[in-house]
């Protein structure tokens, strides 16, 4: 403790301390303090806030049920397939005996198979768009995860008639920006997967898969893990492409061998167009109290 002047302080002398006050962190009000909002022991309050912002935001804007889109995010539009497909066609003509180029064309090719879903993926959004954004109340409004590949294709083809689509983004090691189709008022950010996973299915009248890795795979086997056990109210599930979810997941054998039940391989539906997937989900609710209109 250094003992100060007992003298009167000059205006200036004043000013210079109230300036110092006034800067420090403990002076911030709390929820103005990032560096205090981000420590450890504010992580409850973060969580409620990350289910609170959104919440709120969706019943401004009357969002009253959604569509949820997953797929993976390394899918490309058939344009873009095409492009690098040609570009490396191109380089290994300069180097034919290249094995990392002949590797390179055999990945471009994968890639332009793999398109079709980009564009069914949008299709299915604009086809689902046009039939239930209806009134005042917003009922069917396509929500991802807000990033590139089926994501970007579901929220474009809402984009494209116009209609509002949510995005649900999230903080990655990688920066990852939004896509452009977003509704801009309508696309939020996450830090908590946990949350953002319950923004997903909270208004969720159907979850669509398309082929996807990890976090698609993540978010499919919740949902059904959640429907299964009753945690969430039976919804439409619907899986795109044939192929590829029955060599990537043999379900009838896990019902073979007793680890699921029989009526569980029936709690999603398999197809393979926007048309087949959204008359699943008209069908589905047709049987069900507060159903989607038919028309």
């Amino acid at each position: 403790m250094n003992p100060r002047t007992t003298k009167e302080l000059l205006p200036e002398e004043k000013l210079a301390l109230l300036v110092k006050i006034r800067e420090s962190k403990a002076y911030l009000k709390a929820y103005h303090d990032t560096d205090f909002m981000g420590r450890k022991d504010l992580r409850a309050v973060r969580l409620q806030l990350e289910l609170l912002k959104p919440e709120l935001i969706l019943r401004e804007h009357k969002i009253r049920s959604t569509i949820v889109v997953f797929g993976s995010a390394r899918i490309l539009s058939p344009e873009e397939a095409q492009r690098r497909l040609k570009s490396a066609q191109e380089d290994l003509s300069g180097h034919p005996r290249d094995v990392e180029l002949k590797r390179l064309v055999v990945d471009a090719e994968k890639k332009l198979e793999y398109s079709r879903w980009y564009t069914q993926a949008r299709r299915f959004a604009s086809v689902l768009s046009k039939a239930q954004q209806q009134g005042q109340d917003l009922e069917y409004v396509i929500v991802t995860g807000g990033g590139p590949g089926v994501m970007e294709a579901a929220n474009r083809g809402a984009w494209e008639c116009g209609a509002k689509s949510i995005g649900l983004n999230i903080t990655l090691p990688h920066e990852q920006d939004p896509n452009p189709y977003i509704t801009p008022e309508l696309c939020m950010q996450f830090h908590y997967f946990s949350l953002r996973k319950m923004h997903f299915l909270m208004r969720a009248r159907a979850l669509v898969a398309f082929p996807g890795g990890y976090g698609t795979l993540d978010e499919l086997f919740e949902t059904l893990t959640l429907v299964q056990t009753g945690k969430k109210r039976p919804l439409p599930i619907v899986l795109f492409g044939r192929q590829f979810w029955k060599r990537l997941v043999d379900f009838d054998y896990l019902a073979e061998q007793g680890l699921i039940g029989r009526d569980d391989t029936r709690l999603f539906k398999v197809v393979e167009t926007a048309e087949e997937g959204w008359d699943h989900i008209r069908r589905f609710w047709k049987t069900h109290r507060g159903g989607v209109p038919t028309e």
